[in-house]
């Protein structure tokens, strides 16, 4: 599944928009975000800001946090995601 500070509304139009097959989402309040450290300062284009963290976590079934990715690209992460599945 997927989570960001976006609405359910613009998840809904986004889920649609790109076809996916997964759930996403909302945390409006970016609590989830903030405790998963996904949350906070970031650079983009060179500059500093605050903001949301491409960040990705492999969860088990007990919750367990079995790999992160702490700086994704979207261009081949999910066969490198996959992979780590896998692999256990």
């Amino acid at each position: 599944m997927g989570i960001s500070a976006d609405s359910v509304h613009a998840h809904t139009k986004f889920m649609a928009k790109c076809g996916l097959s997964f759930p996403l989402l909302s945390d409006t309040t970016k609590s989830v975000a903030t405790a998963y450290g996904a949350w906070g300062e970031k650079k983009v284009r060179g500059r500093t800001m605050i903001g949301m963290r491409r960040m990705t976590f492999l969860i088990d079934e007990e919750g367990t946090i079995q790999q992160m990715w702490s700086t994704v690209k979207p261009e081949g992460h999910a066969v490198e995601v996959l992979a780590a599945i896998q692999r256990g």
